[in-house]
């Protein structure tokens, strides 16, 4: 049976988290302390390593032979036994679809038992934002009086959401969406291990359409990889992303610099009848204003933007063409359609009105300002 990237490759140890040193370094240093919590809050959006970090720190904390190097070490009976799925010390639950009190209650009572395998049982609770108020405050008990050898942790997409008394009780740590740069190193890593042939463009483009998320970037790699045969190459991934090269961004972005809405109907005509997905080219054309942007403003903005030479000289010289004011406004209207792409019945229009919006919309702007 085939398996899949982000199985295959979910880390297993503090050191093989990527992205996230400031929460791996501390909580390995509280495992070697023994300085462990008795609750723990991870947030932050979805595929940045939240519950793969949880399950690394649940081994980690029963280990019985901890490397200064690895840590868990995955050797030891206690790893093994903790890494079978059958095991009754690491408990996952969703609360998205476990939210009420009785879920709850009945965890309270079983937390009393003590662990099969190693020092402690640890309860990781997914979505937890999603629990009932009733919930929480079962909760809340459990988390003000746990046994010793119980440990929580809790993750979260919505940490808001959280009543502030569970929030006082857990010690925090917010994952942040990973750069793409650490994210295109690790898929390069990933290809050469699995002998798969790429181009570094393709790796942006996956990369650029995880937006920060791991566990996204090697679903898209997988898909990609199965459409192109283990031979990944820009046109063959364009084809299955619906993304768009720079230049044909820049051809669109040109006509609406000199107000043309007639080629610019005709580029999205061409967009469409190419093949590329409409509401994916509109979420581009928000980021190519910005790197428009950066391009005109910043001395960095070849560090910042990480492009291609020739991609970068081709948005520099038409940023030369641009002012900041307009491009500003550019990327408000195109980034204000995206939350009604999802659901758009004629997503190209949604596009066309939008451009249309781009070229009237500032002249009109302007008028009323004069």
């Amino acid at each position: 049976m085939h398996q899949s990237l982000y199985n295959k490759y979910r880390p297993k140890t503090f050191d093989e988290i990527i992205g996230q040193e400031h929460i791996s370094k501390t909580l390995y240093n509280q495992v070697k302390s023994g300085k462990i919590s008795h609750a723990y809050l991870f947030s932050g959006s979805r595929g940045t390593g939240k519950t793969s970090t949880a399950r690394i720190f649940a081994k980690a904390i029963n280990c019985e032979n901890p490397q200064a190097d690895s840590l868990p070490c995955c050797e030891c009976e206690a790893c093994k036994a903790l890494s079978q799925p059958t095991n009754l010390d690491i408990l996952e639950i969703d609360a998205a679809s476990n939210n009420r009190v009785d879920e709850i209650r009945d965890l309270r009572e079983k937390i009393k038992f003590l662990p099969t395998s190693g020092k402690y049982k640890v309860y990781i609770i997914d979505e937890v934002h999603m629990l009932t108020d009733s919930a929480f405050n079962a909760l809340l008990k459990t988390l003000e009086e746990p046994p010793a050898h119980v440990v929580f942790i809790l993750g979260t997409t919505e940490i808001h959401k959280l009543p502030a008394t569970i929030l006082s009780r857990c010690t925090k740590f917010d994952f942040r969406l990973i750069p793409q740069e650490e994210l295109a190193k690790h898929l390069k890593n990933i290809f050469a291990k699995e002998n798969i042939k790429y181009d570094d463009k393709s790796v942006d483009a996956i990369v650029s359409m995880a937006e920060g998320s791991v566990r996204d970037m090697l679903s898209i790699a997988d898909s990609v990889i199965s459409f192109t045969d283990g031979d990944i190459t820009f046109e063959k991934t364009s084809k299955i992303l619906g993304v768009s090269e720079t230049k044909q961004l820049a051809n669109f972005a040109n006509t609406i610099i000199l107000n043309d809405v007639g080629k610019a109907f005709e580029e999205i005509d061409n967009v469409v009848k190419s093949g590329k997905n409409i509401s994916v080219f509109a979420k581009e054309c928000t980021v190519h204003f910005r790197n428009l942007l950066v391009a005109k403003t910043s001395a960095l903005a070849k560090q910042i933007l990480n492009l291609p030479e020739e991609d970068f000289k081709l948005l520099f010289e038409q940023a030369e063409n641009v002012t900041v004011e307009n491009l500003m406004f550019y990327m408000k209207t195109f980034s204000s359609i995206e939350a009604e792409l999802k659901y758009a019945l004629s997503p190209r229009t949604l596009v066309e009105v939008a451009t249309v919006r781009c070229i009237e919309g500032l002249e009109e702007l302007k008028k009323n300002e004069i």
